[in-house]
């Protein structure tokens, strides 16, 4: 990669960073005062309108990596009229589906009653919901212009304002439910701040891109060219319908199986691995645009050689970041809210698998969406995605949430797990994919035996306070550290990365 590509993707990388760990504190002060105010009933509900909500977003499923594929040749080409006219078409679009959506959210309301399963009533459910439903259709206002920044490397830019508006809303948020316990107030402060982040975006990317804006640059967008971002975006659509099928039915099935307040409980578990999962995903979403750089430009090898070095680096990290929450996920939950929001080991165990299969795949998938690899794999994710419904509840109802959770795991092994690599290698690397798959299957097994050994010792101590949990968070975070490192220092990939930070740093 050139230096400016370097030097953008590792911007976006602190940025990203920063934001999480800002976020991430705010998500534990905010979720703590949430159910201490209102509770977990409350909290399950909120977990069950997201997933509702991501599910009528379905219409917008396709256009945000369209948007970004189709801004990647004439941002390299600096065709200003060109991003106008696609800035212009994808506003027309976006627009509509806001308008899709808060239709198909509306006519879910008499629907919401067989999804929350508690003892007690909820009162004002449905305002709730259309509190909700409001936030996401005010999303889609300005999306169509942050996007080029994103496909610009500049992704950052957005970043900065997230961290300065999360933190207003947070604030606000926690002085409403520790002053009123209103629940209506915390969501409407969700709206307000949603709209104002998504506007102060859109004037940043007007300021860096100020043709987008001018009327006199806006052209009709090219047929050829519109006929291919709607197939493109079919394509898309197909494949992240899948996606959030798998992502997004979770929390349902659990209400409505076990029950609502159980979906509180285990939002808690999720909202560690999603953050802590958001780490990988940081570092390799802002390599995202400079490997569509890499796919033009470069030939099979090459392409193959920052594969490789991706790979090295997701083993290491994945391997950290899985362990880690595998043997300390109990021991903070215990320490923050209590034995009684505790799951049990084999649901642990079911989280801690997903993880990490939402981890080591990141190099893969930055690889697909920079390649539009999606278009000849959406079947496969599709099949994935039924497979993945019908067993959640057939395991739900056998061995409850650690079932549903399995569920999601086995769908994933069964399809797109190993069909997308052959046809990345097949295609672009013009390698057999039998070496990655060993590789994967080698680095599952030293992750069981780093939890298995590890766990040997962690399980002695009993952690009862925030010191004992930080003592061990440093010790097993060093252990697994030091384990990955040694296992793929030596590796092809890790060597590829050490030389280029050596080049780097030599420069400076």
């Amino acid at each position: 990669m050139s230096d400016s590509r370097v030097k953008n993707s590792a911007h976006n990388m602190i940025t990203g960073f920063l934001y999480q760990i800002v976020t991430l504190i705010l998500s534990f002060v905010s979720r703590t005062v949430f159910i201490d105010s209102l509770g977990n009933n409350y909290l399950g509900l909120n977990g069950i309108f997201q997933d509702v909500l991501t599910l009528l977003s379905m219409a917008d499923l396709g256009f945000n990596t369209a948007m970004a594929y189709s801004f990647y040749k004439p941002l390299a080409n600096k065709d200003e009229r060109q991003l106008a006219s696609l800035v212009n078409f994808y506003k027309k679009i976006y627009n509509i589906i806001a308008a899709a959506v808060l239709v198909l959210g509306l006519l879910c309301v008499p629907f919401l009653k067989y999804l929350v399963n508690t003892d007690k009533d909820i009162p004002n459910m449905e305002i709730y919901y259309l509190c909700s439903l409001a936030g996401i259709v005010i999303s889609y206002l300005y999306v169509y212009k942050t996007t080029i920044l994103t496909a610009d490397q500049k992704n950052y830019e957005v970043v900065n304002i997230n961290i300065v508006t999360s933190i207003l809303k947070t604030v606000s948020q926690i002085a409403i439910l520790v002053l009123y316990k209103n629940y209506i107030a915390y969501l409407v402060i969700g709206i307000v701040f949603q709209y104002l982040s998504n506007m102060l975006a859109s004037k940043k990317a007007e300021k860096l891109y100020p043709y987008i804006s001018k009327k006199e640059y806006i052209e009709k967008v090219d047929e050829e060219v519109s006929a291919g971002i709607w197939k493109n975006m079919k394509s898309v659509f197909i494949y992240k319908l899948s996606g959030t099928m798998f992502n997004a039915t979770d929390n349902i099935i659990i209400s409505v199986v076990i029950g609502t307040a159980m979906v509180g409980i285990y939002s808690n578990y999720l909202m560690l691995s999603s953050k802590i999962l958001l780490v990988a995903q940081i570092i390799f979403s802002a390599l995202t645009a400079s490997i569509g750089n890499v796919i033009v430009m470069e030939n099979s090898r090459k392409r193959y050689e920052v594969f490789s070095a991706m790979q090295s680096a997701s083993f290491i990290l994945c391997g950290v970041i899985t362990s880690g929450f595998c043997l300390m996920a109990n021991d903070l939950i215990k320490v923050w809210l209590g034995e009684e929001y505790m799951l049990s080991t084999l649901t642990i165990i079911a989280i801690s698998f997903n993880t990490y299969l939402g981890c080591v795949l990141q190099p893969l998938w930055i690889y697909r969406d920079a390649t539009g690899l999606y278009i000849k794999t959406k079947y496969v994710m599709l099949v994935g995605a039924v497979v993945n419904l019908v067993l959640s509840f057939i395991l739900g109802n056998l061995i409850g949430i650690a079932g549903i959770i399995f569920a999601s795991a086995i769908a994933r092994l069964s399809t797109y797990f190993w069909y997308e690599p052959k046809l990345l290698f097949k295609e672009y690397f013009e390698h057999s994919p039998i070496k990655y798959y060993l590789s994967l299957l080698g680095n599952i097994c030293i992750v069981a035996v780093t939890i298995g050994l590890l766990s040997l010792v962690t399980d002695r101590f009993n952690i009862d306070s925030w010191f004992k949990l930080i003592v061990e968070g440093v010790c097993v975070g060093t252990a697994c550290l030091a384990i990955f490192l040694a296992v793929y220092s030596r590796t092809e990939g890790f060597k590829i990365i050490m030389n280029k930070a050596r080049n780097i740093l030599k420069r400076k």
